[in-house]
């Protein structure tokens, strides 16, 4: 169950900065950078899930 708890706490992350990312996308003062920073951190967590359920 332990498990189970983690990949669905990852993948609320990992939904937490899509909308993030949307959201600055459409922000005009964001910074090309933070996105940049924002959607790397959204792979590792995409990266890790996919780990994580394929074991």
């Amino acid at each position: 169950m332990a498990l189970e708890s983690h990949i669905a706490e990852l993948n609320n992350r990992h939904k937490a900065l899509e909308i993030e990312i949307e959201a600055e996308l459409h922000h005009p003062a964001s910074s090309d950078l933070h996105i940049a920073e924002l959607k790397k951190k959204k792979l590792r967590l995409k990266e890790e899930i996919e780990k994580l359920v394929s074991h």
